[in-house]
């Protein structure tokens, strides 16, 4: 079976998660990043709402939770050498997210921004990060910022997007 390869953002920056994990793939949709990061050597942990597209991950945890219901948090105090999320913004968990992230772990993040609404889903602004939000995000969590993107992306179809990568010092 073939699965989309991880978005760019993430593979370019995939190497500076510490080895050999444990990576977290929060929002983890079809698994194209637990994928990724299981044939580079890393422990993965899934995490969805719905796994139905997961089963397929054999040596990694799948978990299934959904982060928007008001739940504990399904990782209790478990820290990670990496966490991936893509496509994929609950404000109320920003904090949870920086907590889960081991010192020297390293959080890579990409979503959509405000603009995105100009060409397609999504278009709730709570699903739209603000210009630098994932900047101020990094800062309050006392990351450290090793790389980051804002802006319009117009090489396939046109998007906006923000990005960060930052580590845990």
């Amino acid at each position: 079976m073939q699965f989309p390869p991880p978005s760019a953002w993430v593979a370019r920056h995939a190497g500076l998660v510490p080895k050999p994990g444990p990576v977290l793939d929060l929002a983890a949709g079809g698994g194209r990043h637990s994928r990724f990061f299981l044939d580079q050597g890393y422990r993965v942990t899934a995490l969805d709402r719905d796994v139905s597209r997961l089963g397929d991950l054999s040596g990694s945890e799948v978990i299934a939770a959904d982060l928007e219901d008001g739940s504990p948090w399904p990782l209790g105090d478990r820290r990670f050498a990496g966490i991936v999320v893509a496509n994929y913004l609950f404000r109320p968990i920003l904090p949870r997210i920086a907590a889960a992230l081991r010192p020297g772990g390293v959080l890579i993040y990409e979503t959509f921004g405000l603009g995105q609404e100009r060409y397609g889903r999504p278009r709730n602004p709570e699903h739209l990060l603000k210009p630098a939000e994932l900047l101020a995000f990094a800062e309050d969590a006392r990351l450290t910022v090793r790389a980051y993107f804002c802006g319009e992306i117009t090489d396939r179809e046109p998007m906006v997007r923000q990005a960060v990568v930052a580590e845990r010092r």
